[in-house]
């Protein structure tokens, strides 16, 4: 269905063909597809029963609109967000432009979010219909607050009950200063204090915290993020974000446009931030691998540069949910032809 939606989605405006798509999602337009289920994929990491590593990245529902439908797409988990405090529109439109040469995609959305109001009322109805299924939140701050840690620290109140997962997101390079907060000082403060609030959680409804870093960070900042992710403060990393640097190849006419790329173009970038990443935390911390996965091949090199889970986005804009599917054939085949039992014994074979 989605081959023959394509064309009429790509004539639209990015951000339009955006809100159709969750409008399908949400009135159930969009059919679930048949996704194999090979318990060869499943691994439980965090305490949570993962039926296969391929996940959904944050920024495509940004207000956990369409999570269940999201998930019965045949995804292994999806993360929702980037949430923030209080309502924000973000930066001016145009702000999202696609690079069918290239297979990205440009955004400079800017944390455009309806606030923690709106997606815990979702979220909350989400879980009434649907007790099962892995959901991240991603948060994210308010433009105008001049003391991050506080705007971080109120998502995990609200939002910590309903999250499998909760993401810190400071790497986004849409908002002015954000990825400033990856520097050593400036992350240690942060994190005490969201660790404070998520401590502070129900017993039993306390989720293990991630970071979602940047690809462009320097090498200092990479050691100090993998010291950090070794102690008590975090449960895991998210590697990467989109970058702000352009490779020389692409060929596409948006791609001078500012903001964060994504999809193809950033695979390398973020493959070997997440190698790096793996080696800098010996292999003791749990890595998603992100930007850049489009097909078995991909996320294989993600799991075997260090990923025990992967995410997508960009690929699911140009290939739909069939790209589900395809990468989970493949990685069953690639595992059948390894000899392997587990997808997690390729974790990190390469790095």
């Amino acid at each position: 269905m989605f081959s023959l939606a394509r064309p009429l989605l790509h004539r639209l405006a990015p951000e339009r063909a955006h809100r159709l798509t969750v409008w399908a999602l949400r009135h159930g337009v969009v059919p679930r597809p048949c996704v194999p289920a090979d318990p060869a994929l499943a691994q439980t990491l965090w305490g949570l029963p993962f039926p296969h590593p391929v996940g959904l990245a944050a920024g495509f529902d940004k207000d956990a609109e369409a999570v269940g439908p999201l998930l019965d797409l045949g995804f292994g988990f999806v993360e929702v967000g980037s949430v923030t405090p209080r309502p924000q529109p973000g930066n001016p439109r145009p702000r999202v432009f696609r690079l069918p040469a290239d297979r990205g995609v440009i955004n400079r959305l800017g944390f455009n979010s309806r606030g923690l109001d709106v997606a815990e009322r979702n979220l909350r109805a989400f879980r009434a219909r649907h007790p099962g299924g892995i959901v991240g939140i991603n948060l994210g701050k308010n433009k105008e607050t001049a003391d991050s840690a506080s705007d971080y620290a109120a998502g995990v109140a609200r939002l910590g009950p309903l999250a499998d997962y909760l993401v810190v997101n400071v790497s986004s390079p849409n908002t002015p200063g954000l990825r400033a907060l990856q520097s050593r000082a400036q992350l240690d403060t942060l994190l005490a204090r969201v660790g404070e609030a998520r401590d502070a959680l129900p017993r039993g409804q306390q989720p293990p915290l991630l970071l979602k870093m940047a690809p462009d960070v320097t090498e200092a900042d990479m050691e100090a993020i993998a010291e950090t992710a070794r102690g008590p403060s975090l449960d895991g990393l998210i590697v990467s974000n989109t970058t702000v640097t352009r490779p020389d190849d692409l060929t596409d006419v948006n791609a001078a446009e500012a903001g964060g790329l994504s999809g193809r173009p950033l695979f390398g970038l973020a493959t070997d931030r997440l190698r790096h990443m793996y080696r800098l935390t010996e292999g003791q911390v749990p890595l998603i691998g992100v930007g850049g996965v489009e097909n078995a091949e991909t996320a294989l090199a993600k799991i075997r540069a260090g990923a025990s889970l992967v995410q997508l986005y960009t690929s699911f804009i140009y290939r739909g949910p069939e790209v589900i599917t395809d990468i989970l054939n493949g990685l069953s085949k690639d595992m059948r032809s390894a000899n392997c039992s587990s997808v997690a014994a390729l974790v990190g074979r390469d790095a």
